[in-house]
């Protein structure tokens, strides 16, 4: 059905505003990209702590899912800023990685599949880490940070963006041995199930294996004249569901708490070594994931399920006060002791955001020069950034206000988008290879709306043309919170919601 006035004038808005958010200056610095406060000299410099959970949705107890047991992660929110509606770009592994930790959307990184690397492909674009890097940080990596493979040069970017070899569990290269017990008595190659650790080659897996090096890594750089900035990738609960459906909720919370156990392990380290008041700790994930919603166990799609993601900030002194001498703020806590009790979280953020706003984030709240924002096109450009900074939200002065804290939610907008193959699904629907992509769906989350637009794609020359419109979602968020119903067609005929007028 052809588009109304109306609808066409929108997919201008999607796509302007796309441009639109590459000139702007983001609140909170000045017109050159700064923090308005005073830099800390390097002697006072904070470290940062990037934890990166792989396919991690909002199935914590810090946002209010109670079938969950992850007090660890909890107890980090409570001294925390926490961002109710933080949203992944695009919600596959590699796409997204690249995206945040370049602070570049992926029609900037042109990556949407696994099968290329940006600094090839699109432009050699700065990465945090890199950034920190060349700003005297030590900066590391344990576990899936960048997604391993040709989406980051088989190197994890290095050297580019780590001063020392990242690092990679050697218990990886087991995750399709055969090491669940079914009821045969027989090992199979199910990947969710509860092992028996002898039977897992090496006695170990790859979550403890990364949570034990960052720890060794944290008590080495506890003696450095250096900062450092130190990115921990965990698997969890990234994995082939193989069992049947009816068990697939029990071994994704299952997973969800073993990971939240690793991250427990490791910030009672940063208390025991007492980095906790000089240490600013990053907490999210790359993207969502579908726990049977529109019949679907995956992520591939640009629903909230698959692209709304948990992301907080701890940062001493500015979210909590400063842990006294002796003071443990993040004490281990077994997920499944009987005596814990949900936590909540600190102050609360409900304003849109997205993951693109880590890279600026991070630099300020680490007293760094906020890289500018990004022209259009800005391929030639190596360091800037198309998210916004989120450093308004952390200029607060008394630390018993209101926990929860609002700008005007109504205002913030969220973008993502996914590619496909063809109009109607087909064996590759899920993860086209770029040479494969036929069409583009751009997706705009307000606070009210999810309004997606599915137009063709040119691969060859990363070109979407919004004239030539294919299908169209609209889901109302209020009525409407898991976005079952369509909306879009019995639109077309009056007037679409103003989705971008404030």
């Amino acid at each position: 059905m052809p588009l109304s006035d109306r609808g066409l004038l929108l997919l201008g808005l999607v796509l302007g505003s796309f441009c639109t958010l590459l000139g702007s200056v983001a609140p909170g610095n000045n017109s050159k990209g700064h923090l308005t406060e005073a830099e800390p000299s390097r002697a006072d410099a904070l470290n940062v702590l990037l934890i990166i959970v792989d396919d991690l949705r909002l199935s914590l107890g810090c946002y209010g899912d109670k079938l969950i047991r992850s007090p660890n992660i909890d107890q980090l929110a409570s001294h925390s800023l926490l961002f109710q509606n933080a949203f992944a770009q695009q919600a596959v592994c590699a796409p997204s990685r690249v995206s945040f930790l370049t602070g570049r959307r992926p029609d900037t990184t042109r990556l949407y599949d696994f099968n290329s690397y940006w600094r090839v492909q699109a432009g050699n674009f700065s990465t945090i880490p890199q950034y920190f890097k060349e700003n005297g940080y030590v900066t590391m990596s344990v576990g899936k940070v960048f997604h391993p493979g040709i989406s980051s040069n088989h190197s994890d970017d290095s050297p580019y963006s780590w001063s020392v070899l990242p690092y990679h569990p050697s218990s990886e290269k087991y995750e399709n041995t055969k090491t669940c017990k079914g009821p045969d008595g027989e090992l199979h190659a199910n990947l969710i199930c509860p092992v028996d650790m002898a039977d897992i080659p090496e006695g170990t897996l790859p979550d403890k294996q990364s949570t034990k090096k960052a720890i060794q890594l944290l008590e080495k750089m506890k003696t450095s004249s250096s900062p450092f900035f130190l990115a921990v990738g965990y698997h969890k609960p990234h994995i082939p569901f193989r069992y049947p459906k009816r068990k697939i909720r029990q071994s994704y919370f299952a997973s969800v708490s073993y990971m939240d156990t690793q991250v427990g392990h490791l910030l009672s380290a940063l208390d025991d070594l007492q980095l906790a008041n000089s240490t600013i700790v990053a907490f999210t994930s790359d993207h969502g994931w579908a726990l049977g919603e529109h019949g679907e166990w995956a992520k591939y799609s640009n629903f909230d399920v698959t692209t709304h993601v948990p992301l907080m900030f701890y940062v001493p002194g500015r979210t909590a006060p400063l842990p006294e001498a002796g003071e443990k703020l993040f004490p281990y806590i077994d997920p499944f002791d009987s005596i814990s009790e949900l936590m909540e979280p600190g102050r609360q953020v409900q304003d849109l955001v997205e993951l693109v706003s880590l890279f600026p984030t991070l630099a300020g709240l680490a007293g760094l020069h906020v890289p500018p924002r990004c022209p259009s096109p800005s391929f030639h450009v190596e360091l800037c950034r198309e998210g916004h900074s989120l450093l308004n939200h952390f200029q607060f002065h008394d630390l018993e206000e209101d926990l929860t804290l609002r700008g005007n939610p109504r205002e913030s907008i969220a973008y993502s988008q996914y590619p496909r193959p063809a109009d109607y699904p087909q064996w590759n629907s899920d993860k086209p290879s770029l040479k494969d992509i036929k069409f583009m769906g751009y997706s705009i989350r307000t606070i009210d709306y999810r309004y997606t637009v599915w137009v063709s794609f040119n691969p060859h020359e990363f070109l979407a043309n919004f004239s030539d419109v294919h299908a169209g979602e609209l889901y109302f968020v209020d009525s409407d919170p898991l976005q079952d119903y369509n909306m879009y067609n019995e639109t077309q005929g009056g007037d679409l919601p103003q989705l971008l007028t404030p």
